[in-house]
């Protein structure tokens, strides 16, 4: 028995487990894989609770974070702005396209090198385009304009709009009450 005892206690006990360090060479144990895991995990967390944690700061500095938070929604803002104008008001908004027309290149040039410097991915080609697409846009104005004064005509408040002199049956016809199945429904509804 010493000597079966003596192997088995090598190979399987002791302080030495022979097999498991073998299988271990080529499979990681599974048990102190997930413990290493776990560890990194925690660390990681830490490190990134530690970057959020600010210690407390004066005034300037939460002044000049929320400053630093404005652009990019004033901008989103602002372009959405000037859609709804356009809608709202074309003479308007064409005329401020008028004067932004005559802005010279080298200006939209340093804009467009602060707006790059300041969002980091844009380009002095993106800026160069857009002032040829207002100055295309602008080109429209007078057929805008048109378009807006023909259905400006076609408003139902318009003078004369149902105007029927010409056809008399037309007249004949606008003047007859016609059967009106809502007010029927209300009528025989009333006790």
């Amino acid at each position: 028995m010493g000597m079966m005892e003596r192997l088995l206690t090598l190979v399987f006990g002791g302080s030495h487990n022979v097999v498991r360090e073998t299988v271990e060479v080529f499979r990681e144990n599974a048990e102190a894989g997930a413990q290493r895991g776990a560890a990194v995990q925690g660390q990681a967390m830490t490190q990134f609770g530690q970057e959020f944690t600010v210690p407390r700061r004066g005034r300037f500095d939460r002044f000049m974070d929320g400053l630093n938070r404005l652009p990019r929604p004033a901008l989103a803002l602002g372009t959405l702005g000037l859609f709804i104008s356009a809608m709202v008001n074309p003479l308007w908004f064409s005329e401020r396209m008028q004067g932004i027309a005559l802005v010279p290149e080298p200006l939209w040039w340093l804009l467009g090198v602060v707006v790059s410097f300041y969002f980091g991915a844009r380009h002095q080609v993106k800026a160069q385009e857009f002032q040829r697409e207002i100055v295309g846009t602008v080109a429209y104005v007078p057929q805008v304009l048109h378009n807006i004064e023909t259905i400006r005509q076609l408003r139902a408040d318009s003078v004369a709009v149902a105007e029927t002199a010409p056809d008399a049956a037309l007249t004949i016809e606008a003047v007859q009450p016609g059967d009106n199945a809502a007010l029927e429904a209300w009528r025989l509804s009333r006790p």
